[in-house]
Formats: C-alpha cells, sequence, structure tokens
C-alpha cells in the first residue's frame, strides 16, 4: 500500500516535471519565435534616411557638344559630384573589384555580413583595440546618407545595421551597389566613381581599364591616405590588394592580374574641368545653373582647346609691341552654334585675364562697314557705281565731320569693291550718306542683333560706318555669320539643348552673295593690304578687317558657308598698342583658327543666287564692256551684278586718244597729286566730256533734295500730296522712276509721286540702262 503510494507519488512528480519541461519549452519557444519575429520586424523601426530616397541635386556640369566635361561646379556640400548611375552604366570590373574588397559576401547577405562581423569581435578584442571593422556597402551607403555627425559608437552602428537590413529589403542588390558608387567620396573632393573617372584619369567611367578600376575600388577606404596625387606608392600598394583580392575571388585570371598589375597609371590632376572659362561664366552669367541636370553646350573641346593654344602663340611675339589680349569666337553657321570662345589670352593671366573679351564691348572700327555696303545695295546701289574717294566735309550739330582714310591718302574714283576692299573711310562714309545716314546703318546692325547700340542715330553719325560704336565680339561674328548665311540670320546658341529659332530673312540672297564676292577678293584689297597678307588662305574666304582709333582694338572677322570666326586683339585698360593693325595683330590668329577647321571641316564657297549676272566693267568708270567695245580698254575687272540692272556699256567717248578715262572736273587735284595709283590711265574730262562719268553719276535727282521732310497741309487742294520729280537727265533721255511705298505716275514727260505720311525712298533709273539714284523723303501731316 505504501508503496503503491510511493509510485503515485513519484508518477506525479514525474508528471509535474514534465509539464514543467513543457512548459519552459514551449515559453522558450515562444521567446525564440517572438525574438526571431522582432529580429525580422526589427529593421522596419529604423526609416531609410530622407537623402538615399530624395533626388539628389549633383554638381552643376557643362559638357562639350561630345560629352566631354568643360567645368564641374561644386555643390551645395563643396564637393564634386555627379548623378546617380544605373547598375548598367558601371563597369564589371568596378563593381567587382568594390565588392572583392568592400564586401566579399555582399550578394548572399541581407544588410549585416554575420561572420565578418564575429571575424572583427575577435580580431578586435585580440587586439584590444579596433582594427578592423565589418561594415558592409549597404551599411557604408546608409552611413553616407545621413547628416554629417561626430557622434560614433555602439549604438550608431546598430542604427546603421539594421538600417542597411531595411535596405536591402526595400532595394535590390544591383540598386544598393549603384547607388554606393555613385555617392562614395574617393577623395580630392570627388563624389562618385563617374567624378573620379574624370578627376584621376581624365576620361569617362566606361573607357576606364582593370588596372584602373582597381585604384578607384581600393580609394574609399582611405581617401586622404591613399591620396593618388599624394600619395602615389600607397594608392598603387592598395590597388595590388584589390587586383589580388580579384584573382582570389576568380574574377580575373593570372594573365589579367599580371597584366594590370604591370599597367602604368597617368593620372590627371584635376582643376574642376576649368576648361572654356569665358564660355561658361558667360552661360553662369545668363542663369542656366537653374536648369537640372548636365548643361551640353556646343563647343568642340578640341577646336576650343586649339584656339587658346593659337591665342599664346600668336601673342607671345606682340608683347614687345604693348599687346597683352586677344579674344575669339568660331561659329557654326547653319546652326548658330559656338564651337570655340575664348575671351582672353589666358583666364589666370594678370593683364585682367577673366574679363571676357568676347562679351565686353570695344570699338570695331572698319569692321562695321560691310553692312552699310549691304544696305547700300539693298537700297538700289549698283555694285559698279563710282564712289569719289575725295574730301569732304558733313554738317554736324557739333561742326563739321571730315572723314580720312587711316592710311591718309585718296583714291579718288573708286567702285563699291574697291571701296569695301580696301576699307575706304571716306568713300564709306559718303555711301552711308546717299543712303540716309546713321539711323538706316543703326536699324540694320540692331535687327543683326548687336545690343550695345543703344544711343539714338544722332549721337553716332556718319562715323558709326567707321566704327565709333562699341560692339560685342560674340555678337558681331554673329553678323557676320548672317552674310554668311546669305541674309538669314539667327542668334547665336552656346548650350546644346537650347531651341533653335528659326532663321529670319533680312537680306536679299543675291546682296549678301555680291558682298561675300567682294570681301574674297585679293585683287580687290591690293591697294591696301599689298597681294601677300594674312588675309589670304588656301581657300576661298570672305575677311575684313577694322583697327580703333589710337591702334586700341583690332578686329578681324570673315567667313565661308560653313564657318564663322571673329578675332579682337588688344588691352583691357585700354592702352594703345603700337602700330598693330587688324592686319598685323588680329589676322595671322583668325588665319591659323580657319586652318585648324579646316583640317576637320570641309570648307567650299557658294554658289551664285538666282537673278545675278557676271558681267566685265572698266573700274575707273564703271561702265560695261560688251563684244563692240573698244578693244583698247587698259582696266577690266569683273562684277556680279543683278540681271535687271546692268550699267551702261563702254563708249568710246569714255576715252580719250591715249585710251585714257575721262574723269569729272572734281578729281583734277587728285590726278595731278601723288595718290592717283591710275597714273596716265586717267584724264579729266572736258565740261562736255564730264556727262555720264560712272555710268550714272551724272544722274543726279533734283526733286526732291535729300532728307527732305513734305508736309501734308489739309489747307491746300489734295492736301499737297502731288510731286513733281525731276532728275539731271530729264532732257536728255528718259528715266523710270520708282518706289515700294508710294504711288507714281507718268504724266507727259514728268513723273509725279502722290505723296503719303512716312519715311519713303524714291529709285531714278535711267531707261536706256544705268546705275540708279536714290532719295528719301519724309512726309508729315500739319497739325492745327
Amino acid at each position: 500500500m505504501q508503496e503503491n503510494r510511493a509510485w503515485r507519488w513519484l508518477d506525479r512528480a514525474r508528471e509535474a516535471a514534465l509539464g514543467r519541461r513543457r512548459r519552459w519549452g514551449y515559453g522558450l519557444c515562444l521567446v525564440l519565435v517572438t525574438g526571431a519575429l522582432g529580429w525580422w520586424w526589427l529593421p522596419y523601426a529604423y526609416p531609410l534616411p530622407d537623402r538615399l530616397l530624395e533626388e539628389r541635386a549633383p554638381s552643376i556640369q557643362f559638357l562639350a557638344r561630345d560629352g566631354s566635361p568643360l567645368r564641374w561646379l561644386l555643390d551645395a556640400e563643396g564637393q564634386r559630384s555627379t548623378a546617380d548611375l544605373a547598375f548598367a552604366e558601371l563597369p564589371p570590373h568596378l563593381r567587382a573589384a568594390t565588392i572583392a574588397v568592400e564586401d566579399r559576401r555582399f550578394l548572399q547577405h541581407g544588410g549585416m555580413d554575420y561572420l565578418a562581423l564575429v571575424r572583427a569581435t575577435l580580431t578586435n578584442l585580440r587586439r584590444q583595440r579596433v582594427v578592423s571593422g565589418a561594415s558592409t556597402l549597404a551599411q557604408q551607403l546608409i552611413k553616407i546618407s545621413r547628416p554629417k555627425s561626430s557622434q560614433r559608437g555602439l549604438a550608431v552602428k546598430w542604427r546603421e545595421a539594421q538600417t542597411a537590413r531595411h535596405l536591402l529589403r526595400a532595394w535590390s542588390h544591383e540598386q544598393v551597389l549603384a547607388a554606393y558608387l555613385s555617392r562614395v567620396n574617393y577623395g580630392n573632393l570627388l563624389v562618385g566613381c563617374e567624378m573620379a573617372a574624370w578627376g584621376y584619369f581624365n576620361k569617362p567611367l566606361g573607357d576606364l581599364s582593370l588596372a584602373e578600376c582597381a585604384l578607384l575600388a581600393g580609394l574609399p577606404q582611405s581617401p586622404s591616405r591613399l591620396n593618388p596625387f599624394r600619395f602615389p606608392a600607397a594608392a598603387k600598394k592598395r590597388q595590388e590588394h584589390v587586383l589580388a583580392r580579384l584573382l582570389v575571388e576568380g574574377v580575373i585570371d593570372q594573365v589579367q592580374h599580371d597584366l594590370a598589375q604591370r599597367q602604368p597609371l597617368r593620372h590627371a590632376p584635376f582643376r574642376g574641368g576649368f576648361e572654356a572659362p569665358h564660355a561658361v561664366a558667360l552661360l553662369q552669367s545668363k542663369g542656366t545653373e537653374q536648369q537640372a541636370g548636365p548643361l551640353r553646350t556646343t563647343l568642340d573641346a578640341a577646336l576650343q582647346r586649339r584656339l587658346e593654344q593659337v591665342l599664346v602663340a600668336r601673342l607671345a611675339p606682340l608683347r614687345e609691341r604693348q599687346v597683352t589680349q586677344a579674344a575669339a569666337v568660331i561659329l557654326d553657321n547653319a546652326t548658330g552654334d559656338v564651337l570655340a570662345l575664348a575671351g582672353s589670352r589666358d583666364f589666370f593671366a594678370d593683364e585682367a585675364g577673366q574679363v571676357n573679351g568676347a562679351w565686353t564691348p570695344q570699338s570695331p572700327g572698319s569692321a562695321l562697314k560691310p553692312f552699310t555696303y549691304l544696305l547700300a545695295l539693298e537700297r538700289g546701289h549698283s555694285p559698279v557705281a563710282v564712289l569719289a574717294d575725295l574730301p569732304i566735309a558733313f554738317p554736324t550739330p557739333t561742326g563739321l565731320y571730315r572723314p580720312v582714310n587711316y592710311d591718309h591718302r585718296l583714291y579718288g574714283p573708286v567702285t563699291l569693291r574697291t571701296a569695301l576692299g580696301n576699307s575706304l573711310n571716306i568713300a564709306a562714309v559718303r555711301l552711308l550718306d546717299q543712303i540716309g545716314g546713321a539711323p538706316t546703318l543703326l536699324a540694320g546692325l540692331q535687327k543683326l542683333g548687336l545690343s550695345t547700340l543703344t544711343e539714338p542715330a544722332e549721337h553716332y553719325g556718319l562715323g558709326l560706318t567707321i566704327g565709333n560704336a562699341p560692339v560685342r565680339l560674340l555678337e558681331l561674328t554673329n553678323a557676320y555669320a548672317s552674310l554668311a548665311r546669305l541674309g538669314l540670320h539667327r542668334p547665336w546658341r552656346l548650350l546644346a539643348d537650347a531651341p533653335r529659332v528659326p532663321p529670319q530673312p533680312l537680306f536679299a540672297p543675291q546682296h549678301a552673295f555680291i558682298i561675300a564676292d567682294m570681301l574674297s577678293d585679293p585683287q580687290a584689297r591690293l591697294l591696301t593690304f599689298g597681294a601677300q597678307s594674312p588675309l589670304r588662305l588656301p581657300f576661298r574666304a570672305a575677311v575684313k578687317t577694322g583697327t580703333s582709333s589710337s591702334y586700341r582694338d583690332n578686329w578681324t572677322l570673315g567667313y565661308t558657308p560653313e564657318i564663322t570666326i571673329g578675332v579682337w586683339v588688344g588691352n583691357f585698360d585700354r592702352t594703345p598698342m603700337q602700330g598693330v593693325s587688324g592686319v598685323t595683330g588680329a589676322a595671322p590668329i583668325w588665319n591659323d583658327l580657319f586652318l585648324a577647321v579646316q583640317e576637320t571641316r570641309r570648307m567650299t564657297w557658294f554658289k551664285p543666287p538666282p537673278g545675278l549676272r557676271l558681267i566685265q566693267i572698266d573700274p575707273r568708270t564703271g561702265h560695261r564692256l560688251t563684244a563692240q567695245s573698244p578693244s583698247d580698254v587698259r582696266l577690266v575687272r569683273s562684277e556680279w551684278v543683278l540681271e535687271g540692272s546692268l550699267p551702261r556699256e563702254v563708249r568710246a567717248s569714255d576715252y580719250d586718244e591715249k585710251g585714257r578715262a575721262w574723269l569729272p572736273p572734281e578729281y583734277a587735284e587728285w590726278v595731278a597729286s601723288r595718290d592717283n595709283h591710275f597714273a596716265d590711265w586717267v584724264a579729266i574730262a572736258p565740261a562736255a566730256a564730264a556727262v555720264g562719268h560712272g555710268g550714272d553719276n551724272a544722274l543726279r535727282i533734283l526733286q526732291p533734295v535729300a532728307e527732305s521732310v513734305y508736309h501734308l497741309d489739309p489747307d491746300l487742294p489734295d492736301q499737297g500730296r502731288r510731286l513733281a520729280l525731276r532728275s539731271s537727265l530729264d532732257g536728255q533721255g528718259a528715266v523710270i522712276w520708282s518706289s515700294q511705298t508710294l504711288t507714281l505716275q507718268q504724266e507727259r514727260e514728268a513723273w509725279v509721286a502722290i505723296l503719303t505720311e512716312g519715311e519713303h525712298w524714291l529709285r531714278c533709273q535711267p531707261a536706256a540702262a544705268g546705275s540708279a539714284a536714290l532719295v528719301s523723303v519724309r512726309i508729315r501731316v500739319v497739325q492745327d
């Protein structure tokens, strides 16, 4: 009985113990399950850093047209960075090398490498100091994505580890690796592997070799201690360690390892990509930094470097003649793209190198003259019309204005081609006066985009045609590009992604072609520039020089159908140069630049537009030679004219018995002077023979008088709208009057204009062919 009672007690004890074990087991299981669930859910208690999720604002990048870097500005944190890259954009060797030395089990763990953690703990305990870490790539990405803090310790490491686990549940391993390589610091203010590729090797990320990828992969461990520029030996040793890890991991074989280890590493010191500084500064001044993403410019990187080299080389021998600076612009005519721009010899030069000479207004001298001649053609002047390059004075509010040629010589009778080719001041001022004065030229230049001409026309006067107004080299070069487009104007463009403005027709292509033909004619500039000068190229190009008063500025601008180049030479402090003109200062640079462009681009010439005819003329008179002309005409020149505006034919009465061309009496003093470059090929005509010189010099408009102002008076019959037109040839033969804005009527032998309010041009043309005469009038209404 007692034995049974004992056994029952023992059974109850056993059952109680078993129950307790079961309860402990259930409790332990519950704890383990709860712990596991808690450990699994724990990372979600640590949100991902906002900076990791937000779109990054990388450094503003200015790129050349081919994508190569010109300039990286510092970002908000004072570093240079690029936008995040996609996994596919990362070089495979860089991906593998980074994993091999930073987190070899990256693709197997979920944010924490427990084996590495145990290894690091044991190593640190054994050494009794921290000598090894166990941070994974995900943890490092979390660290660099948080605001910088001086606090470090187990709590911070714990938070980073749990956040890393959270990250790898939200992102794929590929996304984490791409973000890490796009944001890690490689030293020298270079953030991200793409920035590091440019900063250390001056090449795109995709062009890196295995050896270069290995070097970059080793830098994040200690960017300062492994700085390749300061400690190349330490950087090389670290690179060899990376290559060894790649070999152990089986990513590369022994041959690849040995080749990469022997490859010399050519580092390119990085200055922030300080290329084309004046062009970049110009874009910055226009607020382009507000745009997102890389800014691709229109600049040709190779041509930009060549331009800068040419400026330095050509200015060196001019220092003895007080020349310190130059600027140049190269434009693509088809698009208006700026292919190269330099505002000074050296951005870092002591002589105000940071001043942008391509944008700073300077006096252009004779570089504005082609537009006067173009406007004259637009208003009916014939290319073969003869201008009198003789002394003349023009009244102005401040006294008489007497233009002189830069060499103080007189050239007598000159065609438009000779006057423009030799850059004669007197002839240009006469011509501008004939077509309406400064208001006409000023309006034309403003339409071409010369934004610095803000004063009224009276401020400049007739001297505008010889450059008494400051203009910008970039804008004037673009105006010349409008000539190269045969009258089509479009704004210059420095950003490749900027919208292209459709070209606007400003001038007739026939007239623009004639100007190009004149400016490309070496014979037309013989009197001033000689047969051999820097203005001549091995291909045909239109070119014009300009020199301001006292030799403070000199210019050369020219073009082919493909390219327009403008060059300015001078001193930013306005110190005069010692006798350096456009042909000796700017022209050699212009010549070198065109030859440099020709190395990669084919140069052509213009085809004559429809409506033009090539004729032969006598340049002494402007008369047209035909098969019936006297055979002993001494001088013959070719000239393009409009089909419907042929000059009159040469007559035997235009010459004396010695074949000398008759000139009007106004040339008598010049013919007898040493300036007479025609020598005994001209003579002063008797009064009767002087009529008709120059084809139409005898054709003068007698009424209305140039620049007359007529008032329509309501008290007069028909308000006085009928104006009789008279010319000097009315009694010698018929003339034809025309106007684009006024109604003209022919009544018996007379012509009458029906006046309307406004400014109008009248054109008088001999019926038997010859050059026309023009006159402008203003019609006003009498106000009570």
